[in-house]
């Protein structure tokens, strides 16, 4: 059963290294967005399983859309993907729903070692 991602990010380049990173034997469509409001949107028309979601972007952080989210109890795993390791951040998206943090520039190795955690990935 294939698993709709979608990889939210400003950079087209972090998008790539990222859709990269993925396993390639993992059974998935990719969906991207260039911020949180074009990621709400793709979210909203359905069938997205998994957002890698960056933290720091226009319009819209992933902070707001984590928010929005969990307020509209939208239903879908959120692993973010940032550069800002802080500690208080990572802090505050799992708080927000975020079930993963991932350091940029990401590690094919991580990534696939949290999709097996949460059973996205056998």
């Amino acid at each position: 059963m294939s698993v709709s991602v979608l990889v939210v990010d400003d950079s087209s380049m972090a998008r790539k290294m990222l859709i990269r990173a993925l396993p390639p034997d993992w059974d998935i469509t990719v969906r991207q967005a260039a911020n949180g409001i074009e990621a709400l949107t793709a979210y909203r028309q359905g069938g997205v399983d998994v957002i890698f979601l960056d933290l720091n972007m226009p319009d819209m952080d992933g902070y707001q859309v984590l928010e929005t989210l969990r307020r509209e109890d939208l239903n879908c795993l959120v692993i973010v993907v940032s550069a800002d390791i802080q500690e208080a951040a990572q802090t505050r998206v799992r708080a927000m729903g975020a079930i993963a943090f991932i350091k940029k520039p990401v590690d094919a190795a991580r990534v696939k070692a949290v999709l097996m955690e949460y059973g996205l990935l056998l």
